[in-house]
């Protein structure tokens, strides 16, 4: 399930249609007090905000989603006009997952969703034995998808829990912004690289005095050491 939150009528529309034919369920609202209701019943598998909203704005949703045990964990999209670094950083801070700037392609959208969908349902699926994965004073364990720095948990957004990871589990390994693409948002995601340098920034600030052990490799990518 799918949940979209839009005020304007053919917009919200379009991306119903376009996800009902691509064989998602979805259910859409034009404010946040009608989504609200819902999730007290039902948490979807995906929200799907804009920003601009009449009452509270996206961003206020996005900040008050992940401070909720029941939802702090699923994938959020920002769906916006804003295409500023400053925007789209203010929302990863905030705990967005990905970040489509309108106008967009109909195409691209669907391939978006779908691709951040399959990654939180393989991690979900995955069954394997516990494992805690540590470097310096970090700590992630797998099987709570979990961080702590210092013996302190730290809040992190998918992408970002993903990404620490994804360099954790091969320390010393240098992994270019196309392969962290790829891996992280899959193969056929197709988006700036730039993208991968946002989420390495707020990952290391979400770090404090840690995020060094996340290394920029000039001109190649990034690597934990």
């Amino acid at each position: 399930m799918i949940y979209i939150v839009e005020d304007d009528a053919e917009i919200r529309e379009l991306e119903t249609y376009a996800l009902n034919s691509s064989g998602f369920e979805v259910k859409s609202f034009d404010c946040a007090k009608s989504m609200n209701e819902e999730v007290k019943a039902n948490i979807p598998d995906l929200f799907i905000l804009d920003i601009m909203l009449p009452g509270e704005d996206g961003l206020s949703i996005l900040k008050r989603l992940r401070a909720q045990e029941n939802t702090k964990n699923v994938p959020v999209i920002m769906l916006t006009a804003k295409s500023t670094e400053l925007d789209k950083v203010k929302g990863l801070d905030l705990g967005a997952d990905d970040y489509i700037a309108k106008p967009f392609g109909i195409l691209e959208f669907v391939s978006r969703v779908k691709a951040l969908l399959r990654r939180a349902g393989s991690t979900n699926s995955t069954a394997e034995e516990p494992k805690i994965i540590t470097l310096g004073e970090i700590s992630l364990n797998e099987s709570m998808r979990t961080v702590k720095v210092g013996g302190s948990n730290i809040e992190l957004t998918y992408k970002e829990y993903e990404l620490l990871k994804l360099l954790l589990s091969h320390p010393g390994l240098v992994y270019s912004r196309q392969q962290i693409l790829e891996k992280i948002w899959g193969i056929d995601f197709k988006m700036d690289t730039r993208t991968v340098d946002m989420h390495i920034k707020t990952l290391r600030q979400k770090l404090g005095e840690q995020g060094s052990i996340i290394q920029t490799v000039r001109n190649v990518g990034y690597k934990a050491q």
